[in-house]
This record gives structure tokens, sequence and C-alpha cells, in this order.
């Protein structure tokens, strides 16, 4: 298991391919493109932009071709919402965080649903953002994530989750997938 751990964050890190890393290991360790709540009452999922975006990079500018934002998909309702876009999204990150002055794409994110089916942690997982963010689903709310200790995240790729259910249980660990758009780890 450390060793497969290992291999997908060496795989990542050392920016090959997606399509070099086998699909058994993408499912195994992330969600990609979509993912259902734990109540199974909405779906979280990307959702490709027609146009694209230029940005600017740290060394140079870019073009973002085909960039995705994410979108909720409410099973009861049938319902289509954006939860994170381009048109809002870079701004509110930039007015959060004042160490870092280029634009981040929710895409450029790792996002782990929390079990209160409400909450979303941000892991920055491509650029040098090293700031944590945390967004309330019902209140569409962003803010920067303070980590009390209760959540360990491995380098983007899980994370451990720790603590007692209720009284009656023991200490128990779960290993939490985040989802990701395609295009991170393109």
């Amino acid at each position: 298991m450390i060793r497969i751990l290992s291999l997908v964050v060496i795989i990542i890190f050392s920016n090959v391919s997606y399509a070099e890393i086998s699909n058994e290991t993408k499912n195994k360790y992330f969600y990609i493109g979509k993912m259902k709540s734990y109540n199974d009452k909405f779906t979280l999922y990307f959702k490709t932009r027609n146009k694209a975006i230029l940005a600017r990079g740290e060394e140079t500018n870019y073009i973002n071709d085909y960039p995705q934002d994410l979108y909720i998909y409410n099973h009861t309702s049938k319902e289509d919402i954006p939860l994170l876009t381009y048109e809002w999204f870079p701004k509110k990150v930039k007015k959060l965080v004042k160490n870092y002055s280029y634009p981040v794409f929710p895409e450029d994110f790792a996002y782990y649903l929390m079990k209160d089916n409400n909450t979303l942690i941000l892991v920055s997982g491509k650029k040098n953002f090293h700031q944590n963010l945390e967004y309330n689903i019902k209140s569409k709310n962003l803010k920067k994530f303070s980590n009390n200790g209760k959540l360990n995240f491995i380098i983007s790729s899980y994370a451990e989750v720790c603590g007692y259910k209720t009284n009656k249980n023991n200490f128990e660990c779960s290993i939490e997938k985040p989802l990701i758009s395609k295009n991170l780890i393109n």
C-alpha cells in the first residue's frame, strides 16, 4: 500500500503524463471528474468551459484552453448549479491569500468532501500555492482553512481522517479520496 501510494505521488509530482498512470491507480486514490455525496443527494463534478482563458503565470502568461469549473447536481430537484467558477473564484482567493499574486482556477485543487456533505476542503495540487481553503456548499462561503489537527493531507492524494464517531466507538482512521479535475494531472 505504501509503495503504491509513493509511486502515485512520485508519478503525479514528476509531471509524468496522465495517460501513463493506470486507470486502476487513478481510481484507487482519486475521484476524477465527479463524485457522489455520502448521502447520495448530490454529485459534484467538473464542467469544461467553452472558451479559453488567458492567465498570468508565475514565469510567463499562459492560455488555459479547456478550463473546468466545479458544479453540483442535485438529484432531488434535478438542478445543475455552478459552485466554483472562474468568474469569481480567482478574485476571492486573491483577497483571502495576500502572499500569492497569480490566478488560481477551480481545477487547480483537490476537493475533499467532509462527512457533513456540506464542507469542501480545497488543497492545491499544481501551483506553488501553499494555503488550503474551505468552502461551505450551503452558504457558498469560501475562506482559509485553519487546520486544527483533525485532518492530515498527504500531498493532495488522500486525507487521513481520525477520531471517534460516538463515545461508544473506538478511535478510527479512514482514508478519504479527493475529487480532482482530469486537467489537474494532465
